[in-house]
């Protein structure tokens, strides 16, 4: 079984950049989407970005579109965040996940469709 582990997260001012990362366990996130979701005090887990296996295929929400980037390396088994022009509103728990379907070309943004989570890490965004 796959399991996710983030870091990266800290405090950071508004304006300034942030880069995340996903350390898999298991050679089965190599054929994974892998997505990023994200969690503020009193809302709703929100999408983020997601990326296919292969990196060919990648999604952001409209919210963070030109600012965050998704990627990966599979060689190191490790998924990546780069959060950059973050404003206060960005602040939340960061959750990456993995969709255990192997080889799926839809980098889908629906929670519901990834079956593994890690523990999150928080990004605090000063004003």
């Amino acid at each position: 079984q796959v399991q996710l582990v983030e870091s990266g997260g800290g405090l950071v001012q508004a304006g300034g950049s942030l880069r995340l990362s996903c350390a898999a366990s298991g050679r089965i996130f190599r054929a994974s989407v892998m997505g990023w979701f994200r969690q503020a005090p009193g809302k709703e887990r929100e999408f983020v970005a997601a990326i296919t296996w292969s990196g060919g295929s990648r999604y952001s929400a409209d919210a963070m579109k030109g600012r965050f980037t998704i990627s990966r390396d599979n060689a190191k088994n490790t998924g990546y965040l780069q959060m950059n022009s973050l404003k206060p509103e960005d602040t939340a728990v960061y959750y990456c996940a993995a969709d255990s379907t192997p080889y799926s070309s839809y980098a889908h943004p629906e929670a519901s469709e990834y079956n593994i989570w890690g523990q999150g890490t928080q990004v605090t965004v000063s004003s």
